[in-house]
């Protein structure tokens, strides 16, 4: 049985990834996560077992540690989702964007070239690309890169150096690109989580300027789908863009959500625009389509539908969250075990 090594698998794509990948049963897994503010040990408590799926607590940027993972496990893979991800910090501070997105990513492939792992999937976005008009037509893999937010052009620095490893070193390495995830332990910093909490709660939605922007939802089961045929199909030097075909307004997506709740549009509360906030993103996923046979299953109408439902359901998780009490689940645990 292969192992692979998941980066970031606490997190929200990362755990939802875990979860499949254990859920299918042929690989084993072995979960690196630093566990900092947006992840989470309670994502992925019922599948590690201590065999088929293993957790170390430990930081991408530990040159050491990730040596030392990478010598005591045949690794066939590093599936990497660890990132700093949200817009708004990155606008506030950049300095910690540069040192896990790029610095981290460097870390890990020296140590994969060193290591002969056989094969490293490097999890992007689309927002590398920039920003669209409402007419222009939807990223493809060989849109130019024009990242307008810090956020954005740490992860493009970090794309240029996976590319220059296949280039100069002839890893065999594939880049993927993906539209706006939602669904199941997404941290409620991001749009739709943060909308669903105030909205059960009777508390403001904050909706940024006129709330026109528009996204390109994908529900993160599709996308994680997607990983794995990248993994196991893409071919060592290509981009792949997953789409989900679900393009909405921000303010769309903010009235669908109260509408679910059957709550009043009077929560809708219009704040200051985010500075250099891009207008419009859009993912043309025909490429994989083509190559790899992927489409997403989700459609975005039924799949937001599921998504307010589940944190609706999860009420523990959410309070754990958003309280601040999932940061010492880690230590419980673990001083349990000890």
């Amino acid at each position: 049985m292969k192992t692979l090594l998941v980066t970031g698998g606490a997190g929200f794509i990362g755990s939802n990834l875990v979860r499949l990948i254990a859920r299918e049963g042929r690989y084993r897994i072995i979960v690196l996560d630093a566990l900092t503010y947006a992840g989470n040990l309670e994502n992925i408590q019922d599948v590690v077992n201590g065999d088929t799926v293993t957790f170390v607590h430990g930081s991408i940027t530990d040159a050491a540690l990730v040596a030392s993972i990478l010598a005591n496990a045949d690794i066939d893979a590093i599936l990497h989702l660890a990132a700093e991800s949200h817009v708004d910090r990155s606008i506030q501070s950049a300095a910690p964007f540069i040192e896990t997105n790029v610095v981290g990513t460097l870390v890990l492939l020296e140590a994969a070239k060193a290591a002969g792992v056989r094969r490293f999937v490097h999890v992007s976005t689309d927002e590398v690309y920039g920003t669209l008009g409402p007419d222009d037509p939807a990223f493809t893999e060989e849109t130019p890169l024009q990242p307008n937010s810090p956020y954005s052009a740490s992860k493009a620095s970090s794309d240029l150096l996976v590319r220059s490893f296949v280039h100069t070193h002839g890893m065999d390495a594939v880049i993927t690109r993906c539209s706006n995830n939602y669904g199941p332990y997404q941290f409620p910093e991001k749009f739709i989580p943060l909308m669903t909490l105030n909205a059960i709660d009777g508390r403001g939605l904050p909706v940024y300027g006129d709330g026109l922007q528009v996204r390109d939802w994908l529900h993160v089961e599709d996308h994680c789908r997607g990983i794995m045929m990248a993994y196991e199909q893409g071919k060592a030097g290509e981009v792949y863009n997953f789409g989900g075909y679900g393009e909405e307004k921000n303010i769309v997506v903010a009235k669908a959500i109260l509408k679910h709740l059957g709550k009043d549009e009077s929560l809708l509360t219009y704040v200051a625009d985010r500075p250099g906030h891009d207008r419009r993103y859009a993912i043309n996923p025909r490429k994989v389509a083509h190559e790899l046979g992927w489409e997403p299953e989700w459609n975005f109408e039924d799949g937001l539908r599921a998504t307010v439902e589940w944190y609706q359901s999860h009420t523990a998780w959410c309070e754990n969250v958003r309280s601040g009490e999932y940061r010492t689940y880690y230590q419980r645990q673990y001083e349990q075990r000890g």
